[in-house]
């Protein structure tokens, strides 16, 4: 990993902590698998703290041009697979 997470300074170290993990939950979607619900629990507490979709645009494409992960995609895909093993491949 040879990037920055999308984080906002005025976040709680909470916060940033669950986003983290939320981007965690991606990465693993595209470096192994992960399970949808798992996945769509950790958006829930994003959107949380990140209510606005705007923001969350931002926030996802600042990511995406970092890692090249599509955190979007991965949202959709859990979604609508939320009791199964999901991946990239």
């Amino acid at each position: 990993m040879d990037y920055h997470y999308p984080l906002d300074l005025d976040w709680s170290n909470d916060e940033m902590m669950d986003v983290i993990s939320f981007f965690n939950q991606v990465e693993a979607y595209y470096e192994s698998y992960v399970i949808g619900q798992h996945v769509i629990d950790k958006y829930r507490r994003f959107k949380e703290i990140i209510p606005s979709k705007a923001e969350e645009k931002q926030i996802f494409k600042t990511f995406e041009k970092a890692s090249g992960y599509n955190s979007y995609q991965v949202v959709q895909k859990a979604k609508s697979q939320s009791d199964e093993k999901i991946s990239n491949e």
